[in-house]
């Protein structure tokens, strides 16, 4: 079915008291039954009240969702939603955590005998069967993000929401729980729509990704069509090229394409005799930005310093930095780029790496304090 989730036109204003406030504007979007979409952009570009609108939480000031035929317009158990924190109820266990939501959904449909399979077919699904008499305290976090899977997949829903499902997790976690996912959707080819921040990720899982432009205002942007071969296992992929491309133009649209930037005033001149600002401090005269990120990004910022306002821009030094995570590039612009999705490469384009640069002492303003970005 070409039109199984339909997304037509919807616009959301939420009341404040200057007026309404227009989170998205006439976003839509057609998804096909088993496809899987992941939907990408800056923090606050409307990501999450897209998913809350798709199910049923929230309602569109316009347009309008319809899932198989029918309008959306209240929660119901053809969409389940799977969000960061895995929701579990603390005194039950895997087991019953599982089987509220089968009660809630089965219990004129289904016997005893039926239901206790069905909730032990779904704990196996995510290879969770040897611990589903465990209460969540005994679980690990990603065992705990295993049973919430499960209990939203129990429900036998037309589309499984997530709303950033593996955001919380460690590395290595979130790479097992991304395979698992992958394997779910391979053997029961649910149609899913995820929130994510991670560009890896997003290249990995998805049939599309659907790039959203800043808000307020905001709507689709981009939709990039992930023309690789399932299934799909992530080594392999790290060497190809056409997965490298993918990725490439992601980070082009989220970081060059909407990089989210606030004009900042130009401050009146500074006595350079005044004493320099302190480390990560507002305000003061600026002669040494100190940039962590990967070679891409950083470059761009450097080039913009010098093209789009004039400074003198000179590097001083580069080193490399082993390990960073969500490093807000350039508050000196008043911009926030999440660097999350981004991480330590062989290839040096990708590497993390710090550099030093001139500025030619000029005025300006860090908008928050961050300990990988500062004047000094």
């Amino acid at each position: 079915m070409s039109n199984y989730l339909d997304i037509s036109k919807i616009s959301i204003d939420f009341p404040t008291p200057e007026g309404p406030f227009r989170a998205l504007d006439e976003l839509s979007l057609r998804i096909k039954k088993g496809e899987f979409v992941s939907l990408i952009g800056h923090s606050g570009c409307g990501k999450s009240t897209v998913l809350n609108i798709l199910a049923g939480l929230l309602q569109a000031t316009e347009g309008g969702v319809a899932l198989d035929g029918k309008e959306v317009n209240e929660p119901g158990p053809d969409r389940a939603v799977v969000f960061q924190n895995h929701s579990l109820l603390p005194w039950l266990t895997a087991f019953e955590n599982v089987q509220l939501a089968v009660r809630q959904v089965f219990r004129d449909s289904m016997g005893k005998a039926e239901m206790r399979d069905w909730i032990q077919q779904n704990l196996k699904l995510v290879h969770m069967e040897h611990a589903m008499h465990k209460r969540p305290d005994e679980l690990s976090g990603g065992m705990k993000q295993r049973v919430g899977i499960a209990r939203a997949l129990a429900m036998r829903p037309k589309v499984l929401l997530m709303d950033e499902p593996f955001g919380a997790l460690d590395a290595l976690t979130r790479a097992h729980m991304q395979d698992s996912l992958m394997e779910i959707q391979r053997d029961l080819n649910n149609t899913v729509v995820m929130i994510t921040h991670d560009v890896d990720e997003a290249v990995l899982l998805s049939d599309r990704i659907v790039m959203m432009t800043n808000g307020p205002a905001a709507t689709i942007g981009e939709v990039l069509h992930i023309d690789l071969p399932r299934p799909r296992n992530r080594v392999t992929l790290a060497e190809n090229s056409d997965y490298n491309h993918f990725r490439q133009q992601v980070l082009s649209f989220l970081y060059e394409k909407q990089r989210k930037v606030v004009e900042i005033p130009r401050e009146p001149a500074v006595d350079e005799h005044e004493a320099a600002p302190a480390r990560g401090k507002v305000a003061g005269l600026v002669d040494r930005l100190v940039i962590v990120g990967n070679g891409m990004a950083t470059e761009s910022l450097i080039s913009r310093l010098g093209t789009d306002h004039g400074w003198s821009v000179r590097v001083l030094g580069e080193e490399p930095v082993r390990h960073y995570n969500r490093i807000m590039l350039s508050p000196l612009l008043g911009e926030e780029t999440d660097l999350d999705a981004i991480t330590p490469r062989d290839d040096a384009w990708y590497r993390a790496r710090r550099v030093t640069v001139s500025l030619g002492k000029r005025v300006a303003r860090l908008d928050r304090q961050r300990p990988c970005l500062y004047c000094d």
